[in-house]
């Protein structure tokens, strides 16, 4: 599962992921093995989601989501909180006009109510900005939890059959997924985990169902664009399914 396919090969139109989701890990283990406190991890990680979002945008992704802040990351100890926050804003105030630049569109995920009025004033105004951008779509889930994202689906639903606009045996799953935080975005082909760990930490639950996984051993601050290459070349050799058998697929590309 991990990346061991050559960089030179290139990733062909057909082959290329539209939405690539990315959980970004091994920030305070890449700073602890230099001897550095964790927020040093985190600042170096910034370089490496800017390289990744310049690899993407040019193998042509429509999408990348990055899961930067987890809901369950409230409980890290409060000074690297407060110093992730204010990279966080850094971050905003330093690179949206370089996304639209390249027209890039930002959106954020995520429960936004838990941080402060300042931060959620760069975050509306990067996404007013970057609005009608067309080349790619950054998603960023910030105070983001694949339950929570379920669950608040769910609230909207509910109180649509309370208002008496549609029956309890209307709930499809299509309609529930309209109600997510990036329902209307095609879901992901590719998801990657650095770091080593082998594990989805309730990021994007429910858009995970049929996504092929990919994990990598390098530290986020060292994924970095020739790391994305592997990822990309890795997907491009998997053969997606569907719950389909094997003769199903043959028999469907025969006829293509």
């Amino acid at each position: 599962m991990t990346g061991s396919v050559s960089a030179e090969i290139p990733v062909s139109a057909d082959s290329r992921p539209r939405h690539v989701a990315i959980i970004m890990d091994g920030n305070n283990r890449w700073a602890k093995s230099r001897l550095l406190k964790g927020v040093a991890g985190h600042k170096a990680g910034v370089d490496a989601v800017r390289a990744v979002v310049e690899t993407c945008a040019r193998e042509g992704v429509e999408v990348l989501t990055l899961f930067a802040f987890s809901s369950e990351n409230w409980r890290r100890p409060k000074d690297e909180v407060s110093a992730l926050m204010k990279l966080f804003l850094f971050a905003l105030e330093r690179e949206v006009r370089k996304l639209h630049r390249n027209d890039i569109c930002l959106r954020i995920i995520g429960d936004r109510s838990a941080f402060n009025a300042t931060l959620q004033e760069h975050m509306a105004k990067a996404e007013e900005l970057t609005r009608n951008n067309t080349r790619m779509t950054l998603v960023i889930a910030a105070n983001y939890g694949g339950h929570w994202d379920i669950v608040q689906a769910t609230q909207q639903v509910a109180q649509m059959v309370k208002r008496g606009e549609l029956e309890p045996s209307d709930i499809t799953d299509d309609l529930i997924q309209q109600h997510l935080s990036v329902g209307d975005l095609p879901m992901p082909d590719l998801m990657i985990r650095t770091a080593g760990e082998q594990r989805i930490s309730n990021f994007m639950l429910w858009h995970l169902a049929y996504t092929e996984l990919y994990f990598s051993p390098v530290f986020w601050p060292d994924f970095k664009e020739e790391e994305m290459r592997k990822a990309l070349q890795a997907y491009a050799g998997r053969q997606r399914r569907f719950g389909q058998t094997d003769d199903q697929i043959v028999a469907k590309t025969s006829q293509q």
